[in-house]
């Protein structure tokens, strides 16, 4: 444990004491405990974590990572409403002494998460059977045992959340203020489902069917989640791919930092006033924060050049959308996105880079990200120009409509600012000065606001 912080071990011996002091109660002489009832949960439980610990199966059952960290909490609830707190936090421990760990020190993260579910189960049962549960499920049980199996859900809940937060306060050394923070909010809707589940497996293991009919409820439930989990692991591995490429853009060129997550913003913002699916708006968020990635194939000096830019260094510049295609290329569910990326300095009449597309050869989506772009462009105070008035921006977006920008775009995203409002920000790291826009090299204030002219470049 000498990586562990001393209130943490504290406070993590203080809950192994409370979990045996809970589960106590089962072992003493002249026990009433139901010790098949306690090892066959407990060894469902139990089950759960072997696909975390065997890749072959782990795949076969959606992923090789485990469901929940020993806490598979269909066969938890079940156990609360089918023992007393004493056999229910027996129940919880070997899965949580048997899941795989991925962080050390292994043991010790065992121990305190087998403690955790143990005062878990145990309060939850506890909970269940103050509402009358044992009794209820010894008669008619629907509709009566949805009481004391949401009572136990949510004793579940709140005992999970109070030790998390805990933990996170002591050995994460997360603010006291903010270490509970957001727990209770992301876990009750999962526990009160889990809790549903755990209901009709304990009424199936009362029935005259026995164990094995709890089983035709379990089994799906448990795939179910292990798809979900992976689904969310994938999702957070496309958030981690994206945060990295925006990272490395923002420490390659400062003059555009905080730039890309508005663009994906407003992106958006437009995307839905068009009335596009969830899964396209995830797109157009996707590709307004990375339509700038190709600048890690710009050089460095050509980015931060304070002069004007020689023709071959332009050239360079209205070169990154295809830098950022090559670059985005292998990500596959980046989809759509990658077309924004590669096309959201076309202009309608034609005249943009790189390929020179006009009209509906651009692709949608990069006509959403255009506005988007120039939008924030003209909002944003830089270190070297102040931001336009967001009427202002709009009317400049409006007049290039038809020319530079798509008008259905620029029309969505009026309607949309409009319903939300908009707030500028410096995306600079050097503080803002006040500065006029210059035409730059004469063309069209918003292409320029774009691009910044400040620097007579081109690629914003």
């Amino acid at each position: 444990m000498r990586r562990i912080p001393g209130p943490a071990r504290a406070y993590i011996l203080c809950a192994v004491v409370g979990a045996g002091a809970c589960a106590l109660p089962a072992v003493l002489p002249g026990a009433d405990t139901p010790w098949t009832t306690v090892a066959l949960l407990a060894g469902l439980h139990a089950l759960s974590e072997v696909p975390g610990r065997s890749p072959i199966l782990g795949r076969l059952l959606g992923g090789s990572a485990p469901v929940g960290s020993g806490s598979f909490f269909p066969v938890l609830f079940a156990a609360a409403l089918l023992l007393p707190p004493a056999g229910a936090a027996l129940a919880a421990v070997p899965a949580a002494l048997l899941g795989r760990v991925d962080r050390r020190p292994a043991g010790v993260r065992r121990v305190w998460r087998a403690a955790r579910l143990a005062l878990a189960a145990g309060a939850a049962s506890a909970a269940a059977a103050l509402c009358g549960g044992p009794a209820v499920l010894a008669g008619p049980a629907l509709p009566y045992a949805l009481v004391p199996a949401g009572a136990a859900a949510l004793t579940c809940c709140l005992v999970v959340t109070a030790l998390d937060g805990g933990i996170l306060a002591t050995a994460e050394r997360v603010p006291v203020r903010t270490a509970w923070r957001g727990l209770l909010s992301g876990s009750l809707g999962p526990h009160l489902v889990h809790g549903l589940a755990g209901l009709t497996a304990a009424v199936l293991w009362r029935s005259p069917y026995g164990p094995p009919a709890a089983l035709l409820v379990l089994l799906p439930v448990y795939i179910s989640c292990r798809v979900f989990a992976r689904y969310h692991r994938e999702q957070g591995a496309h958030r981690s791919t994206i945060r990295a490429l925006v990272q490395a853009v923002d420490i390659k060129d400062r003059y555009t930092r905080g730039h890309s997550e508005r663009v994906g913003r407003a992106s958006v913002l437009i995307a839905r006033e068009l009335g596009m699916d969830e899964e396209r708006l995830e797109v157009l968020r996707f590709a307004g924060i990375l339509h700038d990635v190709g600048k890690l194939g710009v050089p460095t000096r050509v980015l931060r050049k304070d002069g004007p830019l020689t023709p071959e260094e332009r050239r360079v510049i209205e070169l990154h959308p295809e830098y950022g295609h090559e670059i985005v290329r292998g990500i596959g569910f980046l989809g759509e996105a990658r077309d924004a990326i590669l096309h959201h300095h076309e202009r309608l009449d034609g005249s943009g880079y790189p390929y020179g597309l006009a009209g509906r050869q651009i692709p949608e989506v990069a006509r959403v990200v255009a506005v988007a772009d120039a939008f924030d462009a003209m909002t944003s105070t830089r270190s070297y120009s102040r931001a336009r008035p967001v009427p202002a921006a709009v009317e400049e977006l409006k007049r290039c409509a038809g020319t530079q920008f798509d008008p259905r775009m620029v029309r969505a995203l009026v309607r949309a600012l409009e319903r939300h409002g908009w707030e500028a920000a410096v995306t600079a790291d050097e503080p803002a000065v006040p500065a006029q826009p210059s035409r730059g090299r004469g063309g069209t204030p918003a292409r320029q606001e774009a691009a910044p002219a400040a620097r007579h470049r081109q690629g914003g």
